[in-house]
């Protein structure tokens, strides 16, 4: 089993002092070989190409790929942030990513020019990150099309017609609404398999119950989602899993077996960094429940931006000790 990371990385405190491509690109560099030294066998950009140098800010996962569209408003009336906000499934949120107002376009968002930026940097294994269409059809508001399902899939055919041009050996696909909403794993899975569709590499899928600003979002169980997860087209599911329990791990047993798993050992919404013999235990737990077959990577159980880079590190360091304890090597 190989070592991965979800996707974010804590942003180098100097990029935020001064903020411009460079140094961008620098601190983008920075995480890259991090991750190497440490010893990640498929590593990521940390997500740093979604600091929005104009605002010196993050992007979110959804305003990152929403903003740059066609057909979306970002401005929002007090009525509109009112209706926004009685909305029980995102009382997370204080506001919409947007307001769908027109049939979407792509606008300005170019990911292949994104993944040419960053490239270059290395020649081992890249995952590459984006958000679900069913997630940003969830945190919009819609004032355009006819229903969730039509809006889910305009955005799915941005998205693919985006990736079609990206050559990452792994492109993940987040998904961390849909788990509080297994109701709606029907179109959630239509969307998604729309996307994936026009993947050439490996395709993943990463669910979680939510990590904004280090909480736990979405209230269900694995058990509720084995339904979407079997309508899925994708070769790996990376799930959060340090703080489930092992009877609800069980049902993960009913995806289909043509699904493999990329398992969470490290908990980010805790700053205490595990030590290896921890890590090496949560493997093996897992493992005896799925077999060692299914088990295709192990990683945090989310992205490690809302973590400090020290921890952060750490966790990544018994990451990797743990998967060698488990497989009886050292780490050299």
């Amino acid at each position: 089993m190989k070592t991965t990371v979800v996707g974010s990385y804590p942003i180098p405190e100097w990029l935020k002092s001064c903020p411009n491509e460079e140094t961008l690109i620098d601190a983008t560099t920075v995480v890259i070989q991090t991750q190497l030294r440490i010893g990640i066998d498929i590593i990521s950009d940390g997500e740093l190409l979604r600091w929005n140098l104009a605002t010196n800010t993050p992007s979110g996962m959804a305003e990152r790929f929403v903003v740059p569209m066609s057909g979306i408003s970002t401005d929002l009336s007090r009525s509109e942030l009112e209706e926004f906000q009685t909305r029980p499934d995102t009382n997370y949120r204080k506001k919409p990513a947007g307001i769908v107002t027109e049939k979407l376009g792509e606008g300005i968002l170019n990911l292949e020019h994104d993944w040419s930026r960053i490239r270059h940097l290395t020649d081992n294994p890249f995952k590459f990150t984006v958000t679900s269409p069913y997630m940003l059809a969830k945190v919009v508001s819609n004032k355009y099309y006819a229903s969730l399902t039509d809006l889910a899939f305009a955005f799915a055919d941005i998205l693919a017609n985006q990736l079609a041009r990206i050559d990452a050996t792994v492109i993940q696909i987040d998904e961390p609404n849909l788990t509080g909403h297994p109701e709606d794993g029907q179109i959630a899975s239509q969307a998604i398999n729309r996307v994936l569709a026009a993947i050439e590499g490996e395709k993943n899928v990463h669910l979680c119950f939510g990590n904004y600003h280090g909480q736990t979002i979405q209230d269900s169980s694995y058990k509720q989602l084995i339904s979407f997860m079997n309508q899925l087209n994708c070769d790996c599911l990376t799930l959060e899993l340090t703080r489930r329990s092992k009877d609800e791990i069980r049902h993960l047993c009913d995806v289909q077996p043509k699904t493999q798993f990329g398992i969470g050992v490290v908990d980010v919404k805790d700053l205490q960094i595990e030590n290896p013999e921890q890590i090496a235990h949560r493997i093996e737990d897992i493992t005896e429940i799925l077999g060692p077959e299914r088990i295709a990577y192990v990683n945090p159980d989310c992205g490690l931006r809302m973590l400090p880079r020290t921890v952060a590190e750490g966790k990544l360091k018994a990451l990797v000790a743990g998967r060698n304890l488990y497989n009886g090597t050292t780490n050299n």
